[in-house]
């Protein structure tokens, strides 16, 4: 492969920014093609058991072959709809706990918990730059980092209002309980985007950490929030030990805010801003999590649904994302 024979090259890395890129096409490229010769050997493999008088333990073999290339198969289908530019970036998520206390604060809790295990799952490497615990419980909100080929493209089916329905852990009489959260999911640019940003057009705080407590604690005023004052975005990055640091990133995410926000309004679409977060309430809610008086997980623009709901939240997720990629292609 030519990129390969480039990253031999002595001088390869005299120009860190071009070597990253380039390493970044290189796994692209991998990631691509090798479910594809993965599949075509798998295929060939289940030729040659076809063709012959199989023991209990080659049919076992076929099986186990036969639904692995299946699902690879599968995969392959979802990934042609990851057509649209900004698919193929990594992704900035957050989790905001909606109006109720605690009981949002635990399914925002809740929700981290199903995501993380969905990235685990996915192979998706992740970073959370931000996150506002709760003394009593769960979290007010939480921004990771997401770094994978393709991982906006699979997030963005969660961006919306999440809905969970149960008894209530917290409420001594047992009732019944509704509880909101949102998620909102935005492509990172790269350092290359042409957002300007002015000292006057932004305000810098510098804080301490916060934590559950013990050791870990950050213990100086390294913790990062920016606010822009045009749009009041704010962004918080509290997960380095060097402010410096948290600043670049912090920096970093309000870029690709801002500049997410300038492409929706180029295309007509101010109405789906970031804004839309505001309403966390019922009857914007875009997925259902019911535990009582019955189980079942429904997405409301899909109609997909199933019962098993723990499932789910152990970040088995995958036919929600499957399902609305398809509709929206």
């Amino acid at each position: 492969m030519l990129l390969e024979k480039e990253c031999n090259s002595p001088f390869f890395w005299n120009d860190a920014k071009k070597a990253e890129q380039t390493i970044k096409e290189i796994n692209l490229l991998k990631d691509t093609t090798s479910p594809v010769i993965k599949i075509k050997e798998n295929i060939d493999l289940l030729n040659m058991y076809v063709s012959s008088n199989l023991t209990q333990k080659e049919l076992d073999e076929f099986e186990s072959i036969y639904n692995e290339t299946k699902k690879m198969l599968k995969n392959q289908e979802i990934s042609v709809f990851l057509n649209d530019e900004n698919d193929i970036k990594n992704a900035i998520f957050e989790i905001h706990a909606g109006a109720g206390g605690t009981e949002s604060q635990d399914w925002a809790q809740m929700l981290l918990r199903m995501y993380l295990k969905y990235f685990n799952k996915k192979n998706f490497k992740y970073e959370i730059l931000d996150e506002q615990i709760c003394e009593d419980a769960g979290i007010k909100s939480v921004t990771c980092m997401v770094k994978a080929n393709y991982a906006y493209g699979y997030l963005k089916s969660e961006k919306g209002v999440h809905r969970l329905v149960r008894l209530s852990p917290f409420d001594s009489n047992n009732r019944r309980h509704t509880s909101f959260a949102a998620v909102d999911v935005i492509p990172e640019f790269d350092d290359n985007i042409d957002i300007e940003l002015k000292d006057s057009d932004i305000k810098v705080d510098v804080y301490r950490s916060s934590g559950p407590g013990g050791q870990g604690v950050n213990t100086t005023d390294s913790a990062v929030r920016i606010t822009h004052i045009k749009t009041g975005i704010v962004v918080t990055c509290q997960n380095g030990r060097s402010q410096i640091k948290n600043k670049e990133t912090a920096l970093k995410v309000l870029k690709s805010k801002l500049y997410e926000l300038e492409q929706k309004k180029q295309k007509e679409l101010v109405s789906e801003q970031k804004a839309n977060n505001s309403g966390i309430e019922f009857g914007s809610q875009i997925r259902s999590y019911v535990m009582h008086p019955y189980s079942m997980v429904k997405d409301h623009r899909t109609n997909y649904e199933t019962s098993n709901v723990s499932k789910v939240l152990d970040g088995e997720i995958d036919e929600f994302i499957d399902n609305y990629l398809r509709k929206e292609n």
